[in-house]
């Protein structure tokens, strides 16, 4: 892929290893980063984020190709595999770390993200409320190593099985003309 075409896309659904496999499987995506963003301390630890006290939330840094999928397409995508209509959580994870969230750098970013959330509610989509917030990108902090490609490494583990297989099933089912052919199964 070319390097000189990507752009970023900041967004927490949730355990950031749901939503980190779930974004690598799509075409157009170089590389999707776990991390933390939208808190107070500089340069949090996951023990200190799981605590809920930083502000910082499980979110993804997506590196993609708007030439082969578009922001709106990931932000579909991203509504699609997460409850966007539950607050401070995403199954039983709980706590402001596992919050819906977009964080835009850009202003057409946070224009797409509002457009987005505007026509999800308008076609009543969801039962709920939308509670995503939309909120502009300050830093980014890459998660600790374990918590990077974890689905990939740890697919039998448990959590993996019960909560992201699922996610994944779903994401192959509705957007199968966007995941890579080599995750087709």
């Amino acid at each position: 892929m070319e390097g000189n075409n990507l752009e970023v896309a900041v967004l927490a659904g949730g355990c950031f290893w749901c939503t980190e496999a779930v974004f690598q499987r799509l075409e157009g995506v170089d590389k999707v980063i776990s991390g933390y963003t939208g808190g107070t301390v500089k340069n949090p630890a996951y023990r200190e984020i799981t605590t809920g006290t930083t502000g910082h939330a499980e979110a993804i840094e997506i590196i993609y190709n708007p030439e082969i999928i578009s922001y709106k397409e990931l932000l579909n995508i991203f509504f699609a595999t997460h409850d966007p209509t539950s607050l401070n959580r995403q199954g039983n994870d709980q706590g402001t770390q596992y919050r819906s969230a977009i964080f835009y750098t850009n202003n057409e970013q946070k224009q797409l993200a509002e457009q987005v959330i505007e026509e999800l509610t308008a076609n009543n989509v969801f039962e709920d409320a939308i509670v995503t917030e939309v909120t502009e990108l300050d830093t980014f902090y890459n998660a600790e190593e374990y918590h990077q490609d974890y689905y990939n490494q740890n697919s039998r583990q448990s959590y993996c099985e019960f909560v992201i297989n699922p996610k994944l099933n779903k994401l192959s089912i509705i957007f199968q003309d966007k995941i890579k052919k080599e995750n087709l199964k």
